[in-house]
């Protein structure tokens, strides 16, 4: 079983409390705009980190971060990109990537909109993953991480951790999705 942390739209902030929830967890995963350097160096000081770069992200991040990660966690294959949408919504790149080879079975992960969603993609045959944001930069009010466990073919054991309101430090816990 592989633990995952995922996480994005950090914008160069990362709340201390992101170490204490993702304690646990094998990986870190990024969706992209972490914001500076420092954001990157930190995660991968902590744990291993697969991660996107985002719109926000400049050059030195690009060089080291892909726009678009495909790869297999245990037998569940992923995709990861910043700017994506979700389900009959996607971004017109990405809805062509997707249609042409989706990660059957597996997770379509991506950030950008600040906006956290766990949806099924029924028709493509995957789960979308959003974590929405948890910096302090934007519009969303709440930050928010997810949290999951990867069995073999299987994820289970999702949690969405709410870190508190945008700008603040206290956090009012995590919830759990099965």
């Amino acid at each position: 079983m592989t633990k995952i942390g995922l996480l994005s739209d950090t914008h160069s902030y990362l709340d201390e409390r992101i170490f204490e929830y993702f304690r646990d967890c094998d990986e870190v995963w990024h969706a992209g705009d972490f914001g500076s350097e420092e954001v990157v160096q930190r995660l991968q000081a902590f744990k291993p980190l697969r991660g996107v770069f985002g719109n926000i992200d400049g050059a030195r991040i690009r060089a080291e971060m892909p726009l678009d990660l495909r790869f297999f966690c245990e037998e569940v294959p992923v995709f990861m990109t910043h700017i994506g949408g979700y389900p009959g919504r996607y971004n017109p790149r990405v809805r062509d990537i997707l249609r042409a080879d989706p990660p059957r079975n597996g997770l379509f992960i991506c950030g950008h909109s600040h906006i956290l969603k766990v949806i099924p993609d029924k028709q493509l045959g995957f789960l979308h993953l959003n974590p929405g944001a948890c910096g302090n930069e934007g519009w969303h009010q709440v930050k928010t991480l997810i949290r999951f466990s990867v069995d073999a073919a299987t994820v289970k054991e999702l949690q969405v951790i709410e870190l508190g309101p945008r700008g603040k430090q206290a956090g009012n816990g995590e919830r759990r999705m099965e």
